[in-house]
């Protein structure tokens, strides 16, 4: 009965240290499955920052590029119309450089007005002529 008891007590001990080897290389394993989880959380984790700033980079470019896109098609629109325009036979340089023309004397003879503030007029404010004769105010006298 000692031997049997004796027998017993080796096969307990051998059976805890073979559970005791076993636990710890599962202790083992899970703390290297949670090391690789950790990991890969890690990566994922990076890949979706880098994921949401190339989302943001990529939207900030169609939209800068449908900007674009809408300004050439405007200035394409504009250079087919004044083609059209030409092609009919009008030419409006001559009318525009003669607005501006016109443009920059009225804005000239306003700032002369402007620095004549002191109450006296000039022979042209009243509507005579440096020779003395009178002018009608509805008569244009640039052709």
């Amino acid at each position: 009965m000692k031997e049997k008891s004796s027998v017993q007590a080796r096969k307990i001990r051998e059976l805890e240290a073979r559970l005791a080897s076993e636990l710890a290389k599962a202790k083992s394993d899970a703390e290297k499955a949670k090391a690789n989880a950790d990991a890969f959380v890690a990566i994922y984790r990076a890949d979706a920052e880098a994921a949401q700033v190339q989302a943001r980079e990529a939207a900030e470019t169609a939209n800068t590029q449908a900007h674009w896109a809408a300004e050439l098609a405007k200035c394409q629109s504009w250079r087919e119309t004044l083609e059209e325009i030409h092609a009919r036979g009008f030419d409006l340089t001559e009318q525009i450089k003669r607005a501006k023309e016109l443009k920059a004397d009225a804005e000239s003879l306003a700032s002369d007005d402007d620095d004549d503030d002191d109450g006296s007029k000039s022979g042209s404010e009243s509507g005579e002529e440096p020779d003395g004769e009178e002018t009608a105010s509805g008569d244009n006298q640039e052709t």
